[in-house]
Protein backbone atom coordinates (compact mmCIF):
# COMPACT_ATOMS: atom_id res chain seq x y z
CA UNK A 1 0.00 0.00 0.00
CA UNK A 2 1.29 3.45 -0.96
CA UNK A 3 -0.31 6.79 -0.18
CA UNK A 4 -0.42 9.55 -2.78
CA UNK A 5 -0.61 13.14 -1.58
CA UNK A 6 -1.78 15.84 -3.94
CA UNK A 7 0.71 18.71 -4.18
CA UNK A 8 -1.83 21.23 -2.86
CA UNK A 9 -2.87 18.94 0.01
CA UNK A 10 0.77 18.43 0.99
CA UNK A 11 1.43 22.19 0.94
CA UNK A 12 -1.63 22.88 3.12
CA UNK A 13 -0.77 20.02 5.48
CA UNK A 14 2.77 21.22 6.12
CA UNK A 15 1.62 24.84 6.59
CA UNK A 16 -1.13 23.87 9.06
CA UNK A 17 1.10 21.62 11.14
CA UNK A 18 4.04 24.05 11.23
CA UNK A 19 1.80 27.02 12.08
CA UNK A 20 0.78 25.38 15.35
CA UNK A 21 4.37 25.20 16.64
CA UNK A 22 5.52 24.98 19.34
CA UNK A 23 2.28 23.07 20.03
CA UNK A 24 1.25 19.96 18.15
CA UNK A 25 -0.88 20.78 15.12
CA UNK A 26 -3.55 18.47 13.74
CA UNK A 27 -5.71 17.92 10.68
CA UNK A 28 -7.94 15.36 9.00
CA UNK A 29 -7.06 13.70 5.71
CA UNK A 30 -9.82 13.60 3.10
CA UNK A 31 -9.55 11.60 -0.07
CA UNK A 32 -10.19 8.28 -1.73
CA UNK A 33 -9.18 4.64 -1.42
CA UNK A 34 -8.05 2.25 -4.11
CA UNK A 35 -5.74 3.93 -4.80
CA UNK A 36 -5.15 5.71 -1.50
CA UNK A 37 -4.93 9.43 -2.19
CA UNK A 38 -5.21 12.48 0.05
CA UNK A 39 -7.01 15.16 -1.94
CA UNK A 40 -7.88 17.66 0.81
CA UNK A 41 -6.62 18.55 4.26
CA UNK A 42 -9.13 19.68 6.88
CA UNK A 43 -7.25 21.86 9.42
CA UNK A 44 -8.33 21.28 13.02
CA UNK A 45 -7.71 22.97 16.33
CA UNK A 46 -5.79 21.08 18.97
CA UNK A 47 -8.29 20.93 21.85
CA UNK A 48 -6.21 18.81 24.25
CA UNK A 49 -6.79 19.74 27.88
CA UNK A 50 -4.98 20.96 29.86
CA UNK A 51 -3.72 23.38 27.22
CA UNK A 52 -0.17 23.37 28.60
CA UNK A 53 0.18 19.73 27.44
CA UNK A 54 -0.50 20.67 23.79
CA UNK A 55 3.26 20.92 23.39
CA UNK A 56 3.33 17.12 23.24
CA UNK A 57 -0.32 16.01 22.90
CA UNK A 58 -3.20 16.65 20.54
CA UNK A 59 -6.93 16.03 20.39
CA UNK A 60 -9.27 16.66 17.48
CA UNK A 61 -12.54 18.43 18.23
CA UNK A 62 -15.32 15.86 17.64
CA UNK A 63 -17.52 18.58 16.10
CA UNK A 64 -14.83 19.30 13.51
CA UNK A 65 -14.61 15.59 12.75
CA UNK A 66 -18.35 15.42 12.08
CA UNK A 67 -18.28 18.54 9.89
CA UNK A 68 -15.33 17.19 7.89
CA UNK A 69 -17.06 13.85 7.41
CA UNK A 70 -20.28 15.49 6.21
CA UNK A 71 -18.38 17.87 3.88
CA UNK A 72 -16.30 15.01 2.45
CA UNK A 73 -19.30 12.74 1.82
CA UNK A 74 -21.10 15.52 -0.07
CA UNK A 75 -18.09 15.65 -2.42
CA UNK A 76 -17.52 11.92 -2.84
CA UNK A 77 -14.55 11.85 -0.47
CA UNK A 78 -13.78 9.84 2.66
CA UNK A 79 -12.02 10.71 5.91
CA UNK A 80 -8.92 8.54 5.52
CA UNK A 81 -7.30 9.39 8.83
CA UNK A 82 -5.52 12.18 10.64
CA UNK A 83 -2.27 14.08 10.66
CA UNK A 84 -0.43 15.78 13.47
CA UNK A 85 2.98 17.15 14.30
CA UNK A 86 5.66 16.14 16.73
CA UNK A 87 7.49 19.48 17.05
CA UNK A 88 10.16 18.02 19.35
CA UNK A 89 10.42 14.36 18.37
CA UNK A 90 10.57 11.86 15.54
CA UNK A 91 7.52 11.23 13.32
CA UNK A 92 6.63 7.95 15.03
CA UNK A 93 3.20 7.25 16.60
CA UNK A 94 3.43 7.30 20.38
CA UNK A 95 1.58 4.79 22.53
CA UNK A 96 -0.96 7.55 23.27
CA UNK A 97 -1.34 8.35 19.55
CA UNK A 98 -2.10 4.70 18.92
CA UNK A 99 -4.51 4.34 21.84
CA UNK A 100 -6.57 7.38 20.79
CA UNK A 101 -6.77 6.47 17.08
CA UNK A 102 -9.85 4.74 15.71
CA UNK A 103 -8.12 1.88 13.91
CA UNK A 104 -7.85 0.89 11.18
CA UNK A 105 -6.71 4.31 9.98
CA UNK A 106 -3.99 6.32 8.31
CA UNK A 107 -1.83 8.63 10.39
CA UNK A 108 0.63 11.17 9.01
CA UNK A 109 3.14 12.71 11.39
CA UNK A 110 5.41 15.68 10.71
CA UNK A 111 8.34 15.42 13.12
CA UNK A 112 12.02 16.00 13.58
CA UNK A 113 14.23 14.27 11.03
CA UNK A 114 16.69 11.78 12.52
CA UNK A 115 19.51 12.16 11.78
CA UNK A 116 19.11 15.86 11.06
CA UNK A 117 19.22 16.33 7.30
CA UNK A 118 19.02 19.32 5.00
CA UNK A 119 15.30 19.30 5.83
CA UNK A 120 14.83 19.60 9.60
CA UNK A 121 11.31 18.13 9.39
CA UNK A 122 10.27 14.70 8.19
CA UNK A 123 6.79 13.52 7.16
CA UNK A 124 6.01 9.87 7.87
CA UNK A 125 2.93 7.89 6.89
CA UNK A 126 1.62 5.09 9.10
CA UNK A 127 -1.10 2.46 8.79
CA UNK A 128 -2.63 1.67 12.17
CA UNK A 129 -4.40 -1.70 11.95
CA UNK A 130 -6.97 -2.78 14.52
CA UNK A 131 -4.97 -5.44 16.34
CA UNK A 132 -1.35 -5.02 15.34
CA UNK A 133 1.61 -2.65 15.49
CA UNK A 134 1.71 0.44 13.27
CA UNK A 135 3.22 -0.12 9.84
CA UNK A 136 5.20 2.60 8.10
CA UNK A 137 3.93 3.24 4.58
CA UNK A 138 5.55 4.73 1.53
CA UNK A 139 4.06 7.96 0.27
CA UNK A 140 4.65 10.19 -2.73
CA UNK A 141 3.52 13.57 -3.92
CA UNK A 142 1.39 13.71 -7.07
CA UNK A 143 -0.07 16.60 -9.02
Amino acid sequence: MELCLGRQALTVLEAVLQAAAPEEGCALLLGSRDPWRVRRVWPCLNVWEPAVERLCRFALDPREQLLAQKWARARGLTVLGSAHSHPHSEPVPSALDQSLAFAPTLMLILGQAVPPAAEPRSLACWWLPEHDSPRRLAWRMVD
